[in-house]
């Protein structure tokens, strides 16, 4: 009843909330994804998207459809993975953002090794910024992070706005310094967060740094200061800081995969987990 390329199609759109980001990822034309949803949404006999010329957002049926087509696509390729013969195997260095400790990327991890048990899996978990260095440095072969948006590199994911977050009883004096709980360099949140303060021309300190995710929601819970966040990352115990404090915007961020210098070992395992990640993606920014 429903076609696995219409499916992929919509996982696209779903996860990037953009056609033509979605034709983009799919190499395909923006009129084919059209095409491709209009089709689905025919299938099913709902409307999956309310989208205007401005912006696309999932109906209460594409929500429920995100899990039957992950499903679906599953067991799609088990099927032909199984009757084609073809195993994947080696060793496969993988790289994931802090961003991504309180997400449900286990998930994703344990349904890849039982589908591909054959591949030894190593997982690096560090600063979005210091697994683009390692990567780039031939120390792994697949990235999943954050990235500017000016930055062409890697396969989008997601699109997400930062925010400021902290604890919800948190107060700022507008008359002192924005105590900021940031990652240590070269964090891309951190970066931004300060960028945005110093356009805005608002003094800042830095109350706590920490290369950890944990370690940086502890302060915030705390009440040490805010930090920039993902909107759709937000840890629990934590929430976005109202407009009446007077922060700045901090404009958008890209998770992207990037591949690293393509091992000839590594390389249908590589193809294999981004294929799960990019099906799977929207567990990961989703409730």
């Amino acid at each position: 009843m429903y076609d696995p390329a219409q499916l992929r199609t919509f996982l696209a759109v779903a996860q990037t909330l953009s056609f033509t980001q979605a034709a983009r990822r799919l190499g395909l034309r923006q009129s084919t994804v059209s095409q491709h949803v209009r089709r689905l949404e025919d299938a099913t006999g709902r409307p999956l998207f309310a989208r205007d010329t401005h912006s696309v957002e999932l109906t209460e049926d594409g929500e429920a459809m995100l899990g039957f087509a992950r499903r679906i696509l599953q067991v799609h390729e088990q099927a032909a993975a199984f009757f084609t013969g073809t195993r994947v195997r080696g060793r496969l260095r993988f790289g994931a953002s802090e961003d991504f400790v309180l997400t449900r990327l286990p998930e994703i991890l344990e349904g890849f090794r039982s589908a591909h048990p054959e591949v030894d899996l190593e997982l690096t978990v560090e600063l979005s910024g210091t697994l683009h260095e390692q990567l780039a440095a031939g120390r792994l072969d697949l990235v999943l992070a954050k990235r500017r948006p000016e930055d062409p590199r890697g396969e989008l994911v997601w699109h997400d706005r930062l925010v400021w977050i902290g604890a919800e009883r948190l107060r700022l004096d507008p008359d002192r310094p924005v105590p900021l709980i940031v990652y240590p360099p070269p964090g891309i949140t951190r970066a931004l967060a300060m960028e945005a303060l110093e356009r805005q021309g608002r003094a800042w300190r830095v109350a706590c740094t920490s290369g950890s995710l944990n370690g940086l929601v502890a302060a915030a819970r705390a009440g040490l200061g805010v930090m920039a966040h993902s909107h759709g990352l937000v840890p629990p115990g934590l929430v976005r800081m109202p407009e009446r404090m007077g922060l700045p915007e901090l404009g958008r961020v890209d998770f992207v995969l990037v591949h690293g210098r393509r091992r000839p070992s590594a390389q249908h395992a590589a193809d294999a987990l981004a294929a799960a990640i990019l099906t799977g993606g929207d567990r990961l920014h989703r409730g």
